[in-house]
């Protein structure tokens, strides 16, 4: 299960209570700091402060997401994020 929030308008949070696969990286469960650069998002543990970088597909749509949304896949004991739609945005993150 993941939760997330907007922390500023290039700045989100999210929090993860498992460990979770996004793109080539793994996260273990915690709560992040969430950041797109270019065409990578930056994931950076609030308690740790270790920062994780993914690439990422950046899709815009014609209408605002209403709220944020976090689609994910189960495959065996892994939970793998395949996308973030970022609430109050046209914007969605896809994860290979």
């Amino acid at each position: 299960m993941s939760i997330l929030s907007i922390a500023s308008a290039k700045s989100y949070t999210v929090s993860f209570t498992s460990r979770v696969t996004v793109g080539t990286a793994q996260l273990p469960a915690g709560e992040y700091s969430l950041k797109v650069n270019g065409s990578n998002v930056v994931f950076t543990n609030v308690d740790s402060n270790k920062s994780v970088t993914t690439p990422v597909k950046i899709e815009n749509v014609d209408k605002k997401y209403g709220t944020t949304s976090v689609e994910t896949t189960q495959q065996g004991n892994a939970t793998r994020i395949d996308d973030i739609q970022l609430g109050g945005s046209t914007t969605k993150l896809e994860f290979n």
